[in-house]
Formats: C-alpha cells, structure tokens, sequence
C-alpha cells in the first residue's frame, strides 16, 4: 500500500463563493494551496465543506480526502487516496490559479 498523498492548505471559511486555486505564503515560507468555502467554522462543516471542495479539484471521490492536522485552524493538511504523480501535476496547476 502507497502512502497517502499529504496535502497543505489554508482554508478560508465563510467565503462569497467556494474555490481552490492559489498560492499561500507564510511569513516562514510556508507554501500553501488556498481553499475557500462558504461553509462558517464551527462544528467541523468547515472542514467537510473543504474536504469536498479538494475532492472535486482533484477529481477524487469523496472517500478519498481525509483531514490529518488542523481540524481547529485556517493551516490543514489532507490526505488524498490516488497516484501521487496525477495528484502532484493537479497540485502544481492549482497553485498556478
């Protein structure tokens, strides 16, 4: 079995409407993919609301996308179930957005 695929993102909840796309840089060059929903943050619907948003830019099922960090912070890192180098060539277009 293959490790999963971690993905790093910064999640902006309460947006107008949901995308993903976009680099995110942190003050200690922290590189991020940016994820906007317009899911609020609480009771985890912001967070479920990204998962499924990440599941669609990467055309994976649902299933696929697991939170793994930040379940109580903008910062999250997902697992994603599928081939690495697809996975990889996807991230590399949506930081590009």
């Amino acid at each position: 079995m293959t490790a999963p695929f971690i993905l790093r993102v910064r999640v902006g909840p309460g947006a107008s409407r949901a995308s993903v796309g976009g680099k995110w840089a942190g003050p200690d060059g922290d590189t991020r993919l940016v994820v906007r929903v317009t899911a609020p943050p609480e009771k985890g619907k912001a967070n479920k609301a990204a998962a499924e948003a990440i599941a669609k830019a990467f055309g994976l099922p649902k299933s696929a996308v697991s939170i793994t960090a930040g379940e109580t912070d903008r910062l999250k890192s997902f697992a994603l179930g599928g081939d690495p180098a697809i996975l990889s060539a996807r991230l590399a277009e949506l930081l590009e957005e």
